[in-house]
């Protein structure tokens, strides 16, 4: 065989496997569309949906009087685009209710006289709270508040220039004074790692079947779909509650995270947030053809879960559409319960809208799942 025929064999059989190659992606629906989607939804959402600065931040109000100066410090708080007065509550008893529910994450109070204890030189105070459990989601907004206030107030002739301390604004960082950025991580920390084992342990439960050969044999028992899904689930749930424990205690022990709520209503959370996640998993096992395919599904869920919750990003700082999109996860409602339980020891009141979410989204999970199985059995 000549040299020349020698190389024109290995082109050939080295283009006949590229070929093999590609017909086998263009099988592979699910493994071509995870290349072309991962890479167009990570530009999507750091591109449009994070943003490290965040604004329209909701904010209520309590104003004694309602006076010229009062009326300047709101418009000029409401123009910095750091703020957005979503309510005016009529007592401090009812806006601190809705920072430790999540409502609100500022409150400004206009205390009675202080217009009359400006004129007069008497340095009146404003008072600020902030709910500080996500120290980089207010602290750009109370960087700012100081100076944007005096000049408001020097524009309108209150005060005499912008750089005169005419009035002392009194900042409380609520539930995290110090801006520790642990005491914002670690509880984020729970709840990823829970999404991302959970979720896969789960997805590959029933692939792992099918390629090993045993899911006839569990079909011809006398066993109804429900039961299979809950005998399946339910060692995982145990394996959740051991991390969970593991990574509380740790975080406890090694970066003093507080628990100021109730110990019974975070293992509560804790389990229906392990239970929504099997579900979701258990609906990627019935789904994909293969565990390849349910490792990537289950990739594909992680990875706007972690963007669009709030754990790496304000989630305050998103557009509204990225907003929506994360109020469907339920990594986003488990976090604002397990940061409320830990650090404003949130009561069950503060917590049923994100509960509610979580059981909708669990129920949806489990009837897909159900529904998908059945059609494995027919």
């Amino acid at each position: 065989m000549s040299a020349r025929a020698a190389r024109g064999g290995f082109f050939t059989r080295v283009g006949a496997m590229i070929v093999k190659e590609f017909i086998q992606l263009r099988r592979d629906r699910v493994t071509f569309a995870t290349m072309i989607m991962i890479p167009l939804l990570q530009l999507i959402l750091f591109g449009y949906a994070i943003n490290t600065t965040p604004r329209h931040l909701p904010t209520a109000v309590f104003t004694h009087e309602n006076n010229d100066v009062s009326r300047a410090i709101l418009a000029a708080l409401r123009n910095t685009a750091f703020f957005a007065f979503v309510r005016e509550v009529k007592s401090a008893e009812d806006a601190e209710h809705m920072i430790r529910s999540g409502d609100v994450l500022f409150f400004v109070e206009i205390p009675a006289g202080f217009e009359r204890a400006l004129r007069r030189g008497d340095a009146p105070q404003l008072l600020v709270a902030a709910d500080a459990t996500d120290p980089v989601g207010s602290a750009n907004a109370l960087a700012a508040l100081a100076g944007v206030v005096n000049s408001a107030l020097a524009r309108e002739r209150f005060v005499d220039a912008p750089g005169s301390a005419a009035f002392e604004i009194v900042q409380h960082r609520r539930y995290n004074p110090a801006g520790t950025s642990q005491l914002n991580i670690v509880p984020g920390l729970l709840g990823t790692i829970l999404t991302m084992t959970m979720l896969i342990f789960t997805a590959l439960s029933v692939t792992r079947e099918i390629e090993r050969g045993t899911m006839e044999s569990l079909l011809s028992m006398p066993i109804h779909p429900v039961e299979i899904m809950l005998g399946k689930i339910t060692p995982y749930v145990l394996v959740g509650i051991l991390q969970a424990l593991l990574i509380m205690g740790a975080g406890m022990i090694l970066f003093g995270v507080p628990l100021e709520g109730s110990a019974i209503l975070l293992a509560v959370a804790t389990l229906l947030f392990i239970v929504v996640n099997l579900s979701i998993g258990y609906t990627f096992s019935t789904l994909a053809q293969n565990q390849l395919q349910a490792v990537q599904m289950s990739f594909m869920f992680f990875l706007p879960s972690i963007l669009l919750s709030g754990f790496m990003f304000p989630f305050s700082g998103m557009p509204l559409w990225a907003q929506w999109i994360g109020e469907g996860l339920p990594l986003t409602h488990y976090l604002r319960m397990v940061r409320g339980i830990l650090l404003k020891g949130s009561g069950i009141s503060d917590l049923t809208t994100d509960a509610g979410a979580l059981v909708v989204l669990m129920l949806v999970a489990m009837a897909i799942a159900v529904a998908r199985f059945r059609q494995t059995l027919d």
